[in-house]
């Protein structure tokens, strides 16, 4: 099983497309992107994205990056 990277359209449209598609290219995780994950204050203050169901933020696409490999590294599905 894939560790599950999720992406808020709004957010994807505040600057974390970058990340999402960079991540996209791991053939090694499920990146999905969905309308509204009603994460709504969170969208607003930062790029983030939900990692195994988890918020991981960031300030850029590249730290934003850099923070879901170490969240999936720190935190291992099994």
């Amino acid at each position: 099983m894939n560790p599950i990277v999720e992406f808020c359209m709004s957010n994807l449209a505040n600057g974390s497309q970058q990340a999402f598609e960079e991540l996209e290219k791991d053939t090694d995780l499920d990146v999905l992107e969905y309308g509204c994950q009603s994460y709504c204050t969170q969208c607003a203050m930062s790029l983030y994205a939900l990692v195994n169901g988890e918020i991981v933020e960031a300030e850029s696409p590249e730290e934003l990056i850099k923070k879901v490999y170490e969240f999936i590294e720190e935190n291992p599905l099994f």
